[in-house]
């Protein structure tokens, strides 16, 4: 630090030390967290024009009334809802400062999380062994390209929630590990609001006549 001798010239003190902290802002992670979810947005956003436009190009192929197995997907969706209410429990279960209950019900919703993909996985796998695979017409592209983004990003949601889990057992309720289960239970519910939108608008107007 630099002081003012006698004279009146500045003169530097060896001694004076400064110490800069980066400062990282309270909700700076939480905002960035939701310019990509807003990110996110515009993509599915996308994806969604892509089938408006191209689902009803079948090409002389299968239509949507034909493939879709309404009983199946309305049990896949019945997963990926109630993981939404499960991954609330661990939300509560966090705020009361219960390690073992948080840490449970995301091992929970995880489960459920594997449930949706598996019955996904086996629709897609079942479509491709019909010849419905997605180079069969526009409708079967646009089709796989929504369902299956969606689908891409339940599977990092859910590597994500069991890297929270080993996180949450070895350092517990932390700061940051308090705003990672924010940024978590964020990006889960928006998947959740998501598939409703790919399940009234892909599947149930997809059997209409």
């Amino acid at each position: 630090m630099s002081e003012i001798n006698a004279n009146g010239a500045m003169s530097a003190d060896p001694s004076a030390r400064y110490y800069v902290r980066e400062h990282h802002p309270e909700n700076g992670t939480l905002l960035g967290f939701w310019i990509y979810l807003m990110s996110d947005c515009l993509l599915f956003a996308g994806l969604f024009a892509t089938y408006a436009v191209l689902g009803r190009s079948y090409a002389g192929g299968p239509s949507g009334a034909e493939l879709f197995d309404l009983p199946l997907v309305a049990l896949n969706t019945g997963f990926l809802l109630l993981s939404s209410i499960t991954y609330g429990f661990a939300m509560i279960a966090s705020q009361r400062k219960n390690l073992k209950a948080t840490i449970a019900w995301l091992l929970v919703t995880g489960v459920f999380g594997l449930c949706f993909l598996y019955l996904e996985v086996y629709e897609f796998l079942h479509l491709i062994h019909e010849g419905a695979g997605p180079q069969r017409s526009a409708f079967l592209s646009s089709f796989f390209a929504l369902v299956g983004t969606h689908g891409l990003h339940v599977t990092f949601g859910t590597v994500w929630l069991v890297t929270l889990c080993f996180q949450l057992a070895k350092h517990g309720l932390t700061h940051e590990n308090n705003r990672r289960l924010m940024c978590l239970s964020m990006f889960w519910h928006f998947l959740d609001v998501i598939w409703i939108g790919v399940f009234t608008f892909v599947y149930l107007m997809g059997v209409l006549p």
